[in-house]
């Protein structure tokens, strides 16, 4: 496998060697933080280290409830937080549509971005506004300051799924959500855990005993450890956002489509459509060069279904099975984003072979 590409870091990054090694002291620091004892005493204390790490990677001052993931945090905020209604974006994770049934959903521009004025108008009485930092498919990062202006007008309160962001690449995010979902594999940390961010823990109905009687389960110590210290390791933001911008112009010149191209996006996140070509057999063709990438948002619109976001965009069906998603991490470079390029022309050429 040392020979393979990987370029699907946005399901899940490697994660990097002081995570694996806080897991492992996880795993020594055995005993259950909520037992009384000198041995609980000690793993709550390096629980609650843990807990202090991950807010303040994120600028974060309120509370903050570990989570077995950013579906969970999603699910919690979405199904326990105070104002009776729920709107939803469009183009919103699958998770925090299947954790609001009913909830009415906001239109999107043709670049993904949440229609202000639609947004405005629905907010006829406070309300869970649910959007996400950077979508997960397409990249497409949403004015976080604006819509939280017109939330707050109205009374809302505003959830941010902030999985697919690194640990302070917008330090003005913790300024404006009430409720910030996040995840640990997303960003080098262990699979399995995450948080839930929460500004007033009064706008929340608690349930279970863990987690200041917000949560039910006993807490995930490896995991918290294996976060915080992941969250540690700086990502290089700008570097990701020179190797975007690398790919989406390579793309263009090779006669591919760039999805969302005139939007703000995420740095490491691009989606890109091959003419022609569907993307479930992009993939097996990407995979046979040795090449790792992914269509949808392998655990959002699927690998090899249909994109709801594309759809909430205004793509046609057939456009939307066309589409791949190729996302980086902290150790891509210039030259893997070369070789996937290649790669690219090397399929895309047979395309136009084949239709000639």
């Amino acid at each position: 496998m040392a020979d393979r590409l990987y370029l699907d870091h946005a399901a899940t990054t490697p994660m990097p060697e002081a995570a694996r090694a806080a897991v492992v002291e996880g795993m020594a620091g055995w005993a259950n933080p909520s037992s009384p004892h000198a041995e609980g005493r000690a793993a709550r204390a390096a629980l609650e280290r843990a807990r202090g790490q991950i807010a303040a990677a994120y600028g974060w001052r309120g509370e903050t409830l570990l989570t077995s993931g950013a579906s969970e945090a999603l699910a919690i905020a979405l199904g326990r937080s105070a104002p009776a209604r729920r709107l939803i974006g469009a183009t919103e994770h699958d998770a925090a549509i299947r954790a609001a049934p009913g909830a009415t959903t906001i239109p999107v521009t043709a670049d993904g971005l949440v229609d202000h004025a639609a947004l405005t108008a629905l907010l006829t009485s406070p309300a869970l506004v649910a959007v996400q930092w950077a979508n997960s498919e397409t990249g497409v990062r949403q004015p976080i300051a604006e819509i939280a202006a017109i939330v707050h007008a109205a009374g809302g309160l505003l959830l941010v799924d902030a999985a697919q962001m690194p640990g302070g690449a917008d330090p003005e995010l913790a300024e404006h959500a009430d409720f910030i979902a996040i995840s640990a594999h997303k960003r080098g940390g262990p699979p399995g855990t995450g948080a839930l961010l929460v500004r007033n823990l009064a706008t929340l109905t608690p349930v279970g005993g863990q987690e200041r009687g917000y949560r039910a389960g006993t807490e995930n110590l490896p995991g918290a450890l294996g976060h915080a210290a992941a969250l540690a390791v700086p990502e290089p933001v700008s570097h990701y956002a020179a190797l975007r911008e690398r790919l989406d112009d390579a793309i263009t010149r090779s006669g591919g489509d760039v999805v969302a191209s005139a939007a703000p996006r995420h740095p490491a996140i691009g989606s890109y459509r091959m003419r022609g070509l569907a993307a479930a057999t992009q993939l097996v063709r990407f995979d046979m060069a040795g090449i790792a990438v992914s269509a949808g948002s392998a655990c959002s619109s699927g690998s090899m279904k249909p994109s709801h976001v594309l759809t909430a965009m205004g793509w046609t069906g057939e456009a939307t099975r066309e589409v791949i998603r190729v996302s980086f991490g902290r150790a891509t470079t210039a030259e893997d984003v070369d070789r996937f390029v290649a790669a690219w022309r090397d399929i895309a050429r047979g395309v136009r072979a084949f239709a000639a």
